[in-house]
């Protein structure tokens, strides 16, 4: 099975990212599920930054539902890393992020994936519809995949 070929030109947003020692595993690279962390932090900055998503107080906010990662490369620490984001689908209160990790300086994907939020009321619980500043945001991210 061949691996498809994903490149920075295909997100919207790039983030610099830190790897950390405690990143590494036994193996002398960074550990699978450390690359979930790297995703939450690239969704989390573009949301809280260009959709002024107040974590601490906002009526909406992002329950996650769904995620998947495909591995192309391997990292480790001391690596360089940048993450990128965009936006693959808008629903009424869900939104289909892309995510990828890239070595800094490097065009191809170490790996890529998909998160899925579901935006709901913070005291309800319940979906809420995408509106106002987060909807233009989501929307001024969103790049057929």
């Amino acid at each position: 099975m061949s691996k498809q070929v994903v490149l920075r030109s295909d997100y919207f947003c790039i983030e610099e990212l830190t790897t950390r020692w405690m990143d590494n595993d036994i193996y002398g690279h960074v550990n699978n599920v450390i690359y979930y962390s790297y995703f939450d932090t690239i969704a989390n900055c573009f949301l809280i930054d260009k959709a002024g998503l107040d974590i601490h107080f906002s009526e909406v906010v992002g329950y996650m539902v769904k995620s998947d990662c495909n591995y192309v490369a391997s990292i480790s620490y001391p690596d360089k890393i940048c993450g990128a984001f965009r936006v693959n689908r808008i629903g009424n209160s869900s939104v289909e992020y892309g995510v990828a990790i890239f070595k800094d300086g490097r065009e191809n994907a170490c790996a890529y994936g998909t998160m899925t939020h579901v935006f709901v009321n913070r005291h309800t619980e319940q979906p809420t519809k995408i509106s106002g500043q987060l909807l233009e945001a989501l929307q001024s991210a969103f790049i057929k995949p």
